[in-house]
């Protein structure tokens, strides 16, 4: 049984891109040194949680690393859907016919 974040498979960390990667790896740090305070202080109530941020923290440090080395391949890029490209071509056709239509409204 895997320990760590339900959210943060090695799988799903392969679909991440660089930036993203270094997001969540901050996320991780932050929420790691909480929880050591709060382990300091008496008030943490899920010990569990320390072991399953640090190995979380190793998944995203190994996927990093192993896309430096080209062990694992980065996700290509994500393309712009062809619906918003029309909607934007429509919108610049609208905007060019509306003077067309003002002119036609005046002349009437």
């Amino acid at each position: 049984m895997a320990v760590g974040t339900k959210g943060l498979e090695s799988i799903e960390l392969d679909t991440f891109e660089d930036e993203r990667l270094v997001d969540e790896l901050k996320k991780a740090k932050e929420e790691l040194f909480n929880l050591r305070f709060q382990a300091a202080t008496g008030q943490l109530e899920s010990h569990g949680r320390l072991r399953a941020v640090k190995k979380d923290i190793a998944r995203i440090y190994t996927v990093i690393r192993e896309r430096e080395l080209g062990i694992r391949a980065t996700p290509a890029p994500v393309e712009v859907p062809a619906k918003a490209e029309k909607k934007t071509k429509k919108a610049a056709k609208t905007e060019a016919d509306a003077p067309a239509e003002a002119a036609e409204t005046k002349e009437a």
